[in-house]
């Protein structure tokens, strides 16, 4: 009997303490598997540099969605969504179907088409953290935790979050611990296994 019992825990795992080891959920961060090929990642895979642009390794499947950057040095850059087929060697962004992105220059551009332009007093600066939520139709965007009113549409399929730099901007993504309180009813990327 005693051997039975043995037998039964050595089959539950190593050593047989019976513990099943979880598996760790994945990061989101930057993709260096979908990024321009004169782009630098670092920082754990939440900054970008070089030239080029960078999609997030999780799309954007739940129903409202937040997300951060943050501006470490000024230069041409974008943000927002983009779908996998964006090319990311062509910056700026948003000159076709497959991307929805706010420009260094405060317009916010899909389709090579300007959707819609944050106010001329609001245009971010280097330190300045830019929000996004997406809820599949829009996406609405924040300055430093304020709602700049500014919401644009257009883009369709999957999406994934999107940074491009150029000109020697350096920007920080945040797809989680926030700078800012997500908006009411959006909440960080989840990858599809943490939505169920």
């Amino acid at each position: 009997m005693a051997a039975m019992f043995t037998c039964c825990l050595g089959c539950c795992g190593e050593g047989g303490t019976g513990h099943i080891p979880l598996k760790e959920m994945p990061t989101v961060q930057l993709d260096t598997h979908h990024m321009g090929t004169d782009v630098v990642i670092v920082k754990s895979g939440r900054r970008i540099c070089g030239t080029g642009g960078c999609l997030a390794n999780a799309p954007l499947h739940q129903n409202k969605s937040y997300f951060e950057f943050k501006i470490q040095s000024t230069g041409v850059w974008g943000v927002g969504v983009a779908t996998q087929k964006v090319n990311l060697n062509q910056v700026p962004l948003g000159r076709d179907t497959n991307s929805l992105v706010l420009r260094h220059d405060g317009s916010v551009y899909h389709n090579n088409e300007e959707k819609n332009c944050l106010p001329a007093n609001s245009l971010p600066q280097e330190g300045d953290i830019v929000g996004i939520t997406y809820d599949h139709v829009e996406l609405n965007l924040y300055l430093n935790g304020k709602n700049m009113h500014c919401p644009a549409s257009g883009i369709r399929g999957t999406v994934y979050p999107v940074v491009y730099v150029d000109d020697s901007a350096i920007l920080d993504c945040q797809f989680s611990d926030f700078y800012h309180t997500a908006p009411q009813g959006f909440e960080k990327i989840l990858f599809e296994q943490q939505i169920f």
